[in-house]
């Protein structure tokens, strides 16, 4: 009886070695993802908004006609010094609302999003390869723009250009705005620039959701995983993958502003307009402000949506 004990044994262990058995795979929650990336996106929004305002101003410059306008300097600082001393520090923050809200919500689609699509494309692991990760960020930012970039970026873009007027405010806030385009010209002006915005948002989520994996994976490769935890370590690969973001996708972000002006026009006539208001380098005006911008964004909403999911769901694998 031992003897037949003893010969079967080898055979259990020999089993198990050649079948080991797979590492369960552990993903964040929908609604942590959800809640995470809506505190991310209002909390990257608020801080940064100064910066999305000197931008948008910047891209606005020449979108009129026959009204003169003085030049406006590349420099976001100098265009927010300049505002607040002729329309005071409030001036900076128009349309601030309505971003915050609305980015607190589309961070909150795009974490949700991204999330639930790396759930299906990662390995056993939880790990996305690069060229996944591309997709899962390109996926992620079609459906954030759908659902909420199109409406809240029309309707800040209009509220900064109705605040130029030479004949005075036509909207109070965010919502009179909204009351008032959708009065005058119906929902459908509401989602005006939704392909110019969709592909802005697609190409943004993927250069950015998609390097942050990439240089998130690398970092993993060489660190330890507590030292990937770390907030200043965290911002900075946010920060560095909002660099590349704003260079690769500042074409789109041009016409999408000129597209969802106060007056608003289609995607073609806005593409045409940035053409010949200043040839293939008008594609990239107002690159330098938002690259101060996405430094700032990218650092900021990758940490607190990193540090806000691990609060939340302690032990979950996280973002990337």
């Amino acid at each position: 009886m031992a003897s037949i004990a003893e010969n079967k044994l080898p055979s259990v262990a020999l089993t198990t070695q050649n079948h080991p058995q797979a590492k369960p795979k552990r993903a964040i929650s929908p609604g942590v993802s959800l809640t995470a990336g809506a505190v991310a996106g209002a909390v990257e929004a608020a801080i940064t908004y100064p910066f999305e305002f000197a931008k948008t101003r910047a891209q606005l410059n020449r979108n009129r006609v026959g009204v003169s306008s003085a030049p406006i300097s590349k420099n976001p600082f100098a265009v927010i010094s300049q505002t607040a001393r002729q329309d005071g520090i409030r001036a900076i923050y128009t349309g601030c609302s309505t971003l915050i809200l609305g980015t607190a919500c589309k961070a909150g689609v795009r974490f949700l999003s991204f999330d639930s699509i790396k759930n299906i494309l990662a390995d056993a692991d939880g790990r996305l390869s690069p060229a996944r990760g591309i997709l899962a960020g390109m996926l992620a930012g079609a459906v954030e723009s759908a659902v909420a970039v199109t409406p809240t970026e029309r309707i800040k873009t209009a509220l900064i250009d109705d605040s130029r007027s030479p004949n005075g405010r036509r909207y109070k806030d965010g919502l009179h705005a909204l009351r008032t385009i959708v009065a005058e010209s119906g929902v459908k002006e509401v989602y005006r620039g939704l392909l110019s915005t969709t592909l802005k948002q697609s190409t943004t989520s993927a250069v950015r959701m998609g390097s942050y994996n990439v240089i998130k994976e690398a970092v993993s490769s060489r660190t330890s995983a507590a030292s990937t935890s770390n907030p200043v370590l965290t911002f900075g690969m946010g920060a560095t993958a909002g660099v590349v973001t704003v260079y690769m996708t500042q074409p789109f972000d041009t016409i999408k502003t000129r597209a969802q002006g106060a007056k608003g026009v289609s995607t073609v006539e806005a593409f045409r307009a940035v053409l010949a208001d200043g040839g293939v380098r008008a594609f990239w005006r107002g690159s330098s402000m938002r690259l101060g911008r996405l430094i700032l964004s990218g650092g900021i909403v990758f940490t607190v949506y990193e540090n806000v999911a691990a609060l939340l769901s302690p032990g979950i694998q996280r973002l990337g």
